[in-house]
């Protein structure tokens, strides 16, 4: 099996496009896509980093805040 890396872009919505000429006609191929998500999981540590050390929720830690338990509600079975 030939393994092929290409870099490539998304255009504004996200479609990705590949400019690349295999010299296969009518072949099956397989396409793996890796994508870099360092980005992503950086600016979401960075959100729960700080609500989780900011005082405006703060009341949340107060037992009476407790109010509803792990048997309470219904499954969501979507």
């Amino acid at each position: 099996m030939k393994a092929i890396e290409l870099k490539s872009k998304t255009d504004h919505v996200g479609h990705l496009k590949i400019d690349f000429k295999l010299d296969k006609k009518s072949s099956n191929v397989r396409i793996i896509i890796l994508y870099d998500e360092s980005n992503e999981n950086k600016d979401e540590k960075l959100w729960m980093k700080s609500i989780s050390s900011n005082p405006a929720f703060d009341f949340l830690n107060d037992p009476s805040e407790d109010v509803y338990s792990i048997t309470d509600g219904e499954p969501l079975n979507d």
